[in-house]
């Protein structure tokens, strides 16, 4: 099907179409007299953007940056024939760099240098060039902004490819050949401009570390970390500017030289052991090698500053294989007690962990994210310190055994408290607290010589508000007493003249209930003062004056009693 027809308007076949062209813009006046200035620089010497060669040059056959000088000195020679350098420009053959460094010496010849190019990188960030040829845009760009202490380091890429070195600084650019040896002027430039600050001089630290403590090498308690530079220079990085730092540390400095590798050129340690390590004791080899690797990949910008000192610590911790770890502290196999005692926690809480570790046959990891596993060595590591997020962990596995060792439930009573706390996951200080005190008047109104339901009416009241009482205090019998009808409501007048609670409540009764209630609250009252000495003030001998009064009220109530 045929789409709709255009339409034209008059004028339109004069007006000048607008083509947009991604890349590509408009040039601001500082960026056309930027390149300007550079471009008429290179064409003066196109060897300007060149580094100072520190090192031997071999043959040109074998050695990259030979055959670049090579080739530049020769391309000097034909940089005012336009025609020459187009075609150099695009021919595949010959040295990559001089392919670019053609078409940059083209642009300069040319009068209008008023659309440029964009190049975007998300490392070394955004600049204009004028593009020309078909060499590496990377190349152009590092050729046309040869002042830019970081974009020109981009020419080189390729030779970088080939494990030759180049460091560039703001005071100066060099090449080392194949060995990174590592100016002093670049060390010192690059640290001043680094992303975190630094103090001192040959050694240097931030904020929250000192001299004595990076020049002795102390350990700290949060840890830091030290790095040692090729030229002897020696900084300290605390974990706190680390993890406040806006820009990551090492692309600050690495990118600064090609290959960006800062591993080549500094040796990096973290500053730190678990809380109660002995001093003279090795950390542990694994330890050791995973740490290595951490730092290998921080040095390599593919961790954060933010990470390093979590992961740096766990690398460590994680490889102690005997003893106890509580987050970053460490116990030896005979201090159970005190490591137990160094948990956050309850006394309950950290009786029920005890009772777990008592059951283990083997070693134990529980981490911070609640995930637990079974160990071949004897070590207990726990990640968090807290009593609460650890028990969490463990209850699914080890709650019934808990139960029955503290609270002595077993069977269907224990497993029924298992699964609701498991869905419940409430604190476990409140929980055993609770937990507890539900068990102890349990086993408090035990005492007590009739059981629930055997007792006939009015009788069974009085025992149950009694109970009640005990159990949860005189307002929560207040609606038990008003429920009651005939002679429970009696009972129930009764047992709130006993309590003086009939102001607010008299007209819930007839006169016949209140009548028949009032002549039984000597004996009720005789009942509730037998039951508050045994179930409350632990008067076992008060289990006798409780039968005594239980058949007093018998008597007085008419009801018979089986006992």
């Amino acid at each position: 099907m045929a789409g709709p027809a255009e339409v034209s308007f008059p004028g339109d076949k004069n007006r000048r179409k607008k083509i947009r062209v991604r890349g590509i813009k408009q040039a601001s006046k500082q960026i056309q007299q930027r390149l300007e200035r550079n471009l008429e620089a290179l064409l003066e010497d196109p060897s300007v953007f060149i580094p100072t060669i520190n090192t031997e040059l071999g043959k040109p056959r074998r050695d990259p940056m030979a055959a670049t000088i090579k080739e530049i000195s020769q391309l000097s020679a034909k940089r005012y024939d336009r025609r020459w350098l187009s075609k150099r420009m695009v021919k595949r053959r010959g040295d990559i760099v001089c392919r670019a460094l053609a078409g940059c010496l083209l642009a300069a010849l040319e009068d209008d240098h008023t659309t440029v190019s964009v190049f975007k990188n998300p490392i070394y960030g955004s600049s204009s060039f004028i593009r020309r040829g078909t060499g590496k845009q990377s190349h152009m760009v590092g050729i046309q902004n040869y002042k830019n202490p970081k974009l020109r380091l981009l020419v080189f890429d390729e030779h970088a490819k080939h494990g030759l070195w180049f460091f560039s600084w703001n005071g100066g650019f060099v090449y080392t050949g194949n060995v990174p040896k590592v100016p002093d002027e670049w060390v010192h430039s690059t640290l001043d401009s680094a992303s975190i600050q630094l103090n001192g001089t040959e050694t240097r630290w931030t904020r929250g570390l000192d001299e004595k403590t990076v020049e002795n090498d102390e350990r700290t308690d949060a840890g830091w970390l030290k790095l040692n530079f090729q030229n002897g220079t020696t900084i300290g990085l605390s974990q706190s500017s680390l993890a406040k730092s806006s820009e990551a540390f090492v692309p600050s400095i690495a990118l600064n030289m090609i290959p960006p590798k800062l591993s080549e050129i500094a040796e990096a340690e973290w500053m730190w052991r678990p809380d109660g390590w002995p001093k003279d004791r090795e950390l542990p080899p694994d330890g050791r090698e995973q740490l290595d690797g951490i730092l290998l990949a921080w040095m390599s910008m593919a961790l954060e500053d933010t990470a390093l000192a979590r992961a740096c610590r766990a690398s460590i911790l994680n490889s102690i294989d005997d003893g106890f770890v509580a987050s970053t502290s460490w116990f030896a196999q005979d201090c159970r007690g005190d490591f137990l005692e160094h948990l956050s926690g309850t006394a309950n809480e950290k009786q029920a962990i005890e009772v777990i570790l008592d059951s283990l046959d083997r070693g134990i990891h529980v981490r911070a994210d609640g995930q637990t596993f079974n160990l071949e060595s004897d070590v207990v590591r726990f990640e968090d310190s807290a009593c609460h997020p650890i028990l969490t962990s463990l209850w699914p596995e080890h709650g019934e055994l808990v139960l029955e060792e503290i609270f002595k439930l077993t069977g269907d009573d224990a497993e029924v408290i298992h699964q609701k706390q498991m869905k419940r996951k409430q604190g476990f200080g409140a929980f055993f607290k609770e937990l507890g005190a539900t068990l102890s008047i349990n086993q408090r109104l035990d005492r007590l010589p009739w059981k629930n339901n055997v007792l006939p009416s009015p009788l069974i009241i009085a025992d149950k508000l009694v109970r009640k009482a005990a159990d949860d205090g005189i307002a929560a019998t207040v609606a038990i007493a008003r429920k009651g009808k005939g002679l429970d409501s009696a009972m129930g007048w009764a047992w709130l003249v006993v309590q003086d609670r009939t102001e607010s409540d008299s007209w819930r009764f007839d006169s016949s209930s209140r009548d028949k209630g009032s002549d039984w609250v000597p004996a009720l009252q005789a009942l509730w003062d037998a039951g508050e000495d045994l179930l409350l003030k632990d008067n076992l001998d008060a289990v006798e004056d409780y039968k005594v009064a239980m058949r007093r009220l018998a008597e007085v109530t008419g009801s018979k009693l089986s006992q």
